[in-house]
């Protein structure tokens, strides 16, 4: 699968899935969804997702593009409805990803400022999403809520 199909397929997921796309500014990320709910271990959720359509090579650029979608989220997000947990993906779609580029991902930091961005590579040739995986003990309601959002918006 090539990443403009993976893009459309991912697109369409979105919308079957009640999230919506933001005209705002975001700092460049384009396209840029959000949805809002209530999950049973995290409470109030505030969820943005987006793609990236550069071709991402270096483990470096995963860390920058996910701290630059991370202002997005905080710049987005706030308590004017309650507490909320705000989440973030920034997904990547590569053709053969170096191993080093699904490490940098799987190994990001994703809980700071009280946000939580999650870096997701989907590999285009074998068709692999590499998400974070569930942790055995603290923080497993955010990556468990994690890995149930990239099975339905990422993977294909």
């Amino acid at each position: 699968m090539d990443p403009t199909e993976y893009h459309e397929t991912v697109a369409e997921n979105r919308r079957k899935h009640g999230f919506e796309a933001i005209d705002a500014h975001t700092n460049g990320f384009d396209p840029v969804w959000e949805a809002r709910d209530h999950d049973a271990s995290v409470g109030s959720v505030v969820v943005l997702a987006t793609l990236v359509d550069d071709q991402v090579t270096d483990p470096d650029e995963v860390v920058a593009t996910a701290d630059e979608f991370r202002d997005v989220l905080v710049d987005r997000v706030d308590d004017r409805h309650g507490s909320t947990t705000p989440l973030g993906y920034v997904a990547f779609a590569v053709p053969d990803p170096d191993q080093s580029l699904v490490d940098a991902a799987r190994s990001y930091t994703v809980a700071r400022r009280r946000t939580n961005v999650f870096p997701i590579v989907y590999d285009c040739e074998a068709e692999t999403l590499y998400r974070h995986e569930v942790p055995r003990l603290k923080g497993r309601g955010i990556y468990r809520r994690q890995a149930e959002d990239a099975e339905r918006l990422f993977k294909i």
